[in-house]
This record gives structure tokens, C-alpha cells and sequence, in this order.
């Protein structure tokens, strides 16, 4: 009988990639912090409307009606256009992570805090309830 290989067996452990409970309690599940210094957004994209705005901020998307059309891609550059100028980034600092062709997608804003993106977000999304 062979003897067993060694050196290769590793305890498994929590992924550092995730976040942990305790640095998102206060915000909604909407956003969350990607390691080291990103922030994924959930958003519920409204393709063909007539101007860019936030329409609301719950736990479980960000809803964001698009002033462009849901084809060759025009809709996903506007959405990434539009939340550059929103949060106040470059726009090399935003990308879609996944869901670019669903309405239902993840943004990804990198090198921002959690809580810059909240409150961005919050007072954008009040601004528009007034």
C-alpha cells in the first residue's frame, strides 16, 4: 500500500470575499462591500425612459430608470454613465459585474466605502421623492 500524499491538505476556513455580517448591518442588502476597497450594488434596470433617475432604494435593489434603449448594449454604458455621476466617480471606477442582459443586475464601484455609496444613494433617492 502507498503511502498518502502530505503537504496538500489545508483546513478549509470562511472566505475572505465575503463580507461579514457586522460591516453591513446598517445599510440595506441592496449594497455590500466586495474586499479590498469595492462596493456591488443591486440594481432593477428600467431600459427606453425618458430621462436617467433613481426610482427607489429598497433592500432589495436599487431601482434605476435609463433614458436608452435595451439594445446593443446602449442601456448597460448609460446605466454605468449614469451612477458615475451620481456617486461622484470616474467612470473607469464602474462596471457591470453580472446581469448584463437582464434587467436585474449587479454594479460594481471600485475603490469606494460602503457608507459614501449609502449616503449617496439615500440623498439621491430622497432628492427624487420631493
Amino acid at each position: 500500500m502507498a503511502p498518502g500524499k502530505k503537504g496538500k491538505a489545508k483546513a478549509k476556513s470562511a472566505s475572505p470575499a465575503e463580507p461579514t455580517q457586522s460591516d453591513n448591518n446598517n445599510f440595506p442588502a441592496c449594497i455590500r462591500s466586495v474586499p479590498p476597497s469595492s462596493v456591488a450594488i443591486t440594481i432593477h434596470a428600467k431600459p427606453g425612459s425618458k430621462i436617467a433617475a433613481i426610482t427607489d432604494f429598497s433592500d432589495d435593489a436599487l431601482g434605476v430608470q435609463i433614458d436608452a434603449p435595451p439594445k446593443d448594449g446602449e442601456a448597460n454604458a448609460a446605466l454605468v454613465e449614469y451612477m458615475s455621476s451620481v456617486l461622484g466617480v470616474k467612470r473607469r471606477q464602474v462596471s457591470i459585474g453580472s446581469g448584463s442582459k437582464s434587467r436585474d443586475k449587479v454594479v460594481i464601484v471600485e475603490d469606494v466605502t460602503l457608507q459614501k455609496v449609502f449616503d449617496t444613494l439615500d440623498k439621491a433617492a430622497a432628492s427624487k421623492n420631493t
